[in-house]
């Protein structure tokens, strides 16, 4: 049976395990920067709404008599 050789050389081959390990490596890299994006966005927005309020309270001096 020429379809039943077929069936047992496709599972015994392993020439495509590379590309899933490279498919996995790939969503694992993509998911861990994701991640690291959310946390640096969320603490640079902090830090910016920080620096907005204290630019926003800051004087400027426009005279020396002031």
């Amino acid at each position: 049976m020429p379809s039943l050789d077929f069936a047992a050389s496709f599972v015994k081959d392993e020439s495509g395990v590379v590309s899933v390990d490279w498919v996995v490596l790939t969503a694992a890299l993509v998911g861990l920067g994701l991640a690291v994006t959310n946390v640096v966005g969320a603490g640079l927005e902090d830090l910016s709404e920080d620096i907005r309020t204290q630019l926003m309270t800051d004087h400027i001096r426009t005279g020396f008599n002031e």
